[in-house]
């Protein structure tokens, strides 16, 4: 008889990981999204909302994740949830990860035949795992959008600046023209300095928020001109083609290392994969080993191995531009 245990377990983690993504559309909607067309900033300004308002409730929205590191399951998420700009509080997320790991724990008792303890732990590590699995994406899918888009945001600075625009009205344009993520970004940047905070700071502070270097190379730069004074376009339009320069060739180095990365998934994947197979194949195929006393501590060792080989492929092809 084969069974069909492996299957289901990867059929609900995928419905887990569809919820997630159907809960937070139905809830907030494409809209809200920060990696769509629309600038979201000047969507909530042709509302009607204060532009204070508007930029205490972005800034709200971009800070309340890493305030909320201190809960103990929520602090593993926090980091990739600010990067993603995830609109669920902390709290809401916990929910969400309550209900989905009570939807899982539902669907497995009826599925499946595992005891009521087993069926709890794997519950919530598919409610914690799927959302995890969804804020992840959204955040590497968030940054890469950023960093595409922050070579063609200066350029449009320094053309500003070279037909005589202050600095605050470049940022102002980008704010305007650019879509979401940048544009946003930009006009919290533009509205924060039009209420006193020192420009540099601000810029410094985004790019920790972001964790993006290339944000940072920008924050120096408007920094030392305030200090030191010079030709702002002619140093920006320098950072433009060092930044699309790095770009490009952070693409490059992707595109050499795709045959790698792909090679390194499918080795860290092949033996769960084969695990999963001969069980679907021949159930009992384990069956004289596992009386053998040497069984468990030959599994961690297995598992050992396989977290092992996942992390030396990650580092192998994991190359810093």
């Amino acid at each position: 008889m084969i069974s069909a245990a492996p299957v289901i377990y990867i059929l609900i983690f995928i419905a887990v990981v569809a919820m997630v993504q159907g809960v937070y559309l139905v809830i907030f909607g494409k809209s809200i999204s920060m990696d769509g067309k629309v600038n979201r900033r000047l969507e909530m300004l042709d509302k009607g909302g204060n532009r204070e308002q508007v930029l205490e409730q972005l800034r709200k929205e971009m800070s309340q994740h890493m305030r909320s590191q201190s809960i103990p399951i929520y602090s593993i998420l926090a980091n990739k949830a600010q990067k993603a700009n995830i609109v669920f509080t902390p709290p809401q997320i916990m929910v969400l990860m309550a209900v989905i790991s009570a939807v899982a724990f539902v669907m497995l008792t009826f599925l499946t035949d595992l005891g009521a303890p087993v069926r709890a732990a794997v519950a919530v590590l598919m409610g914690v795992g799927g959302v995890y699995v969804w804020i992840n994406r959204k955040a590497n899918k968030r940054m890469s959008m950023i960093a595409e888009q922050l070579p063609e945001a200066v350029e449009l600075m320094v053309r500003s600046l070279r037909v005589g625009h202050p600095f605050s009205n470049s940022l102002q344009i980008v704010a305007t023209e650019i879509a979401d993520p940048l544009g946003t970004e930009f006009g919290m940047i533009s509205d924060e300095a039009a209420y006193g905070r020192d420009m540099g700071e601000t810029l410094k502070a985004v790019a920790e928020r972001l964790d993006n270097q290339d944000m940072r190379f920008l924050a120096v730069a408007v920094s030392i001109q305030q200090t030191s004074g010079g030709n702002l376009a002619e140093i920006l339009d320098g950072l433009a083609k060092v930044i699309r320069a790095r770009f490009r060739l952070f693409r490059r180095v992707s595109a050499i290392t795709a045959e790698a990365k792909w090679s390194g998934n499918l080795l860290s994947v092949f033996p769960v994969l084969a695990l999963i197979l001969i069980t679907l194949v021949k159930p009992d195929y384990f069956d004289e080993v596992m009386e053998s006393a040497a069984f468990i501590p030959a599994c961690f060792v297995i598992s050992a191995f396989l977290v092992l080989n996942v992390i030396v492929m990650r580092a192998l092809v994991n190359i810093k531009v």
